[in-house]
């Protein structure tokens, strides 16, 4: 028989410092607090420069880190990662093999990149105690096709990267704009041929019907009102869900974990898309849904007895000298996130300790020394609470406080969970 366990989640860790050295009581109360969980998880915001070298795959927004931080993280108290995220492949193939290489000699529980597709889409499995955990971790993009792992053909070698959920963006627009855009292609002689080269590095959208155009790469359909839409392919949406489902049905309590930066205009905000997918993974077997890729606290949810966690920011977030587009205060609050299951691996509560990186001065400039979080004044943490409460009630889940902190109770426990859950595998839009 199983015992309770804690699982504690936080924001994602963009990490190039090593911050094992860093004297300050307010970040040892943090590491405590991890370091108190049964399993701790973080996602790996960076690739490893290591004995495989690599090279720069970006110009902008690029980071890589030595093999130590992973030592940093350890000593925070993580002993799971989740590594699929858009720097995983900013060294390119060698990053990855760096990555999974020191990884592995932590023995971190892992998941998200591999070697080829089969090995990046392969869930990640280590025993706490006497219970099994599962990690699937997958990375949605936008990125270029060229980061996401593949495996050998007859005309092809494997490429090392990451473990892709394939989505596609489509802008819907009204009549008028979509003649618009036609005419400006008919304007420049536009051929197919001509238009494929503006997807590159990604392949060439599919189109399916009159009412699709190709615009230099990205697709706009023909609708009656303007939308924005993220369509998941149902060949890859059934691909992770049966990962999941597999890795439940033998015994594991399954970690699923997205990473995305397709963001709604107020990044706060969690897509539909999103949504129905976290409920999905829900659906298929995971005990726990977590996400990263919008840089902010989003909304928690309780589906089915399991948390969803839309998306839980920042935990360290360290940029070079000069780099202020990251100046919006939000960037720098998040919470960390204690969930307590009982021997079934029923949800019992959930603790919610408010984090600034940094300190609370969060109008000076001086960002890229904002190495460490620490707990939220009372004022601060206060004002977190109550604006993450209010954004989950809409997800019908009720956040109480407890002195400077939140806490999310169950009063009792959902008849599914601790089940296998059959998927419902569909389209999701």
């Amino acid at each position: 028989m199983s015992s309770p366990f804690t699982l504690v989640l936080t924001g994602q860790s963009l990490i190039h410092h090593d911050v094992r050295q860093v004297a300050d009581e307010g970040f040892a109360a943090i590491k405590s607090l991890i370091q108190r969980a049964d399993i701790a998880f973080t996602n790996f915001e960076t690739t490893v420069f290591g004995r495989h070298g690599g090279w720069p795959m970006k110009g902008n927004y690029f980071g890589c880190s030595e093999p130590t931080v992973l030592d940093a993280l350890k000593d925070i108290g993580f002993n799971a990662l989740a590594l699929s995220n858009n720097h995983a492949f900013d060294l390119g193939p060698p990053g990855i093999l760096s990555t999974l290489e020191e990884v592995v000699a932590r023995d971190f529980l892992h998941a998200g990149i591999g070697t080829d597709l089969s090995q990046a889409r392969q869930p990640g499995l280590k025993t706490f105690g006497k219970r099994s955990v599962a990690l699937v971790a997958m990375d949605a993009g936008p990125g270029p096709a060229t980061m996401y792992a593949a495996d050998a053909t007859d005309q092809r070698p494997a490429r090392p990267g990451v473990n892709g959920l394939e989505v596609s963006r489509i802008f819907e627009v009204d009549p008028p704009r979509f003649e618009t855009l036609s005419g400006i292609q008919e304007a420049f002689q536009s051929s197919s041929m001509e238009r494929s080269n503006y997807a590159q590095p990604h392949d060439p959208p599919q189109l399916h019907s009159a009412d699709d155009i190709d615009f230099y790469g990205t697709i706009f359909r023909r609708a009656n009102e303007n939308k924005r839409r993220i369509v998941v392919d149902t060949a890859s949406l059934a691909i992770h869900l049966s990962a999941i489902h597999k890795a439940a049905a033998e015994g594991a309590f399954v970690i699923a974990y997205l990473h995305h930066h397709h963001w709604e205009p107020s990044w706060r905000e969690v897509p539909e898309w999103v949504q129905a997918f976290a409920r999905a993974c829900v659906d298929a077997g995971a005990g726990v849904f977590v996400s990263h890729g919008a840089p902010v606290l989003q909304p928690v949810e309780i589906h089915r007895g399991a948390p969803i966690f839309y998306g839980l920011g920042n935990f360290l977030f360290h940029l070079n000298e000069g780099e202020v587009v990251w100046s919006a205060p939000e960037v720098w609050k998040s919470v960390v996130a204690t969930c307590r299951f009982d021997a079934n691996a029923r949800l019992r509560s959930i603790d919610l300790q408010p984090i600034v990186i940094g300190g609370e001065k969060l109008e000076a400039r001086n960002y890229h020394e904002r190495i460490v979080p620490v707990r939220a004044p009372a004022a601060m943490a206060t004002e977190m609470i109550e604006d993450l409460a209010a954004r989950s009630q809409a997800h019908g889940v009720s956040i109480s406080f407890e002195g400077n902190s939140g806490r999310i109770s169950l009063c009792r426990p959902s008849p599914d969970v601790g089940n296998i859950r059959q998927s419902k595998i569909q389209h999701l839009s």
